[in-house]
């Protein structure tokens, strides 16, 4: 019996091994395998696709990531990615509304969950549907690749819509303080501009620009895409193959960002006046790019000063009605960003009370920095919040979607053993290396009480 039992566990133990293996489908190239993910290159073309099949439920979800962001743009075509974002659900003579057979038509026909988004390192497209509708949406999808329609005609409707979305934006306290904050950081580095574009760019940009733009970064070889979910692993890369085969790698190479941010050599400080009704106060270091090996431990310091009411930025300052709520980020991104504060005045309180707070502590933390507890709690959370995020194959794939604009989608796979791993002396390293005020760019928000109509 022992030696039927070591037999039909190695019998088992085959069988795993050969179903958790990379498919074999000519045309791709097997990359590497991790934490579950098959990175897979379609060799005619440079795609990158990664694979993760969990027949748990019949759903899936389609995703591809375009590395290209307001990261990427200049003046005078700021705000690009975005407007290009919306004309992408113009189709194209393949498909489009006309035909009936149109992006939109096809997925709420099944009652799809779809759209896309822009931020500074990427742009995303992507799709939640039944199992049996992966072709049908991936055609779709891989068609606005290289086909896109790109009109005067459709452009018009759509800047007044990214104009709304801009003005929206204005009229957000934080939004417009973060705005003129990143501005103010960023002098020379691209994230200088925020994602939605300045206005006069997203009113007068040229259509030719537009199609310049599209036709500069929109290929094969600038992309990712990721299936998550309930499918057969060689089935969808012959999809994949099917649909994205045909298109060339882009013609020239893809233009890469090698602005750097000069040193900054002092403080900096910004003042928004706007209508509203409470002020903010934003004070925002420079830090290090989301794949770099400090991010864990600043992530954990964010957690410690402003999540949750253990926190510290909690009880100096909501705690005592100095404020109605304070955040804090560690800035996840492809390259340094901002660690950033946002702390938004109770009634009454004046901007100075609160900076001094929230500078005092910065300060305390720098030199004293945490005890062992706060960072067991922080990475508590921290692993709590990651779970959730994970929580079925759309999140998954919109997790992965960060880690691949930061610059490598094992992220996804080594961050979490990295939070674990941070310890009370990597929190004060970072906090004194990068909570530096020499570093710093402090934003206030003062509301302006608009005059009575007369």
């Amino acid at each position: 019996m022992m030696k039927r039992s070591f037999a039909l566990l190695a019998c088992f133990v085959s069988v795993a091994a050969l179903a958790a293996a990379p498919a074999s489908v000519p045309g791709f190239s097997h990359v590497k395998s991790l934490g579950g993910f098959d990175e897979y290159r379609l060799e005619s073309n440079g795609l990158s696709v990664l694979l993760k099949s969990d027949r748990t439920a019949p759903v899936v979800t389609f995703m591809v990531t375009y590395r290209v962001g307001s990261r990427n743009e200049v003046t005078g075509s700021t705000g690009a990615t975005h407007l290009l974002e919306h004309l992408m659900f113009k189709g194209g003579p393949n498909f489009n509304d006309a035909k009936g057979n149109s992006v939109k038509q096809f997925l709420e026909g099944i009652g799809g969950n779809y759209n896309a988004t822009t931020w500074l390192d990427r742009t995303n497209y992507y799709a939640e549907v039944g199992s049996e509708h992966l072709e049908g949406y991936l055609a779709i999808e891989a068609d606005r690749m290289h086909n896109l329609w790109i009109r005067e005609d459709d452009r018009r409707p759509e800047m007044t819509v990214v104009r709304n979305e801009f003005e929206q934006g204005e009229n957000d306290p934080q939004q417009a303080l973060d705005k003129e904050i990143f501005a103010a950081a960023f002098q020379a580095h691209p994230y200088h501009h925020s994602t939605i574009g300045w206005r006069s760019d997203i009113e007068q940009v040229p259509i030719e620009k537009l199609r310049a733009f599209y036709d500069t970064f929109y290929w094969p070889d600038n992309a990712t895409v990721s299936v998550i979910g309930d499918f057969d692993p060689a089935a969808a890369l012959g999809l994949v193959k099917k649909y994205y085969g045909g298109y060339p790698k882009a013609p020239q190479p893809i233009p890469t960002v090698y602005t750097e941010e000069p040193e900054q050599t002092g403080p900096r400080c910004v003042l928004v006046q706007r209508a509203g009704e409470l002020g903010v106060v934003g004070v925002s270091y420079k830090s290090c790019a989301g794949s770099h090996a400090d991010y864990p431990a600043l992530r954990v310091l964010a957690n410690i000063l402003g999540s949750g009411k253990t926190s510290r930025f909690y009880r100096a300052l909501t705690d005592k009605n100095l404020t109605t709520q304070v955040t804090t980020d560690a800035g996840f991104f492809h390259d340094p960003a901002l660690f950033q504060v946002y702390a938004y005045l109770a009634p009454g309180i004046t901007h100075e009370q609160v900076e001094k707070i929230v500078n005092e502590e910065a300060a305390r933390v720098r030199t004293v920095g945490v005890t062992d507890a706060e960072v067991a709690t922080a990475i508590g959370k921290i692993t709590a919040s990651v779970a959730y995020a994970r929580d079925g194959s759309f999140a998954i794939a919109s997790t992965l979607n960060e880690d691949i604009a930061a610059g490598d989608w094992t992220l996804y796979v080594t961050l979490p053993d990295a939070f674990r791993k941070v310890t009370a002396t990597d929190v004060k390293r970072v906090a004194g290396l990068y909570l530096d005020p020499n570093k710093s760019t402090t934003g206030w928000f003062e509301p302006v009480v608009a005059p009575a109509a007369k």
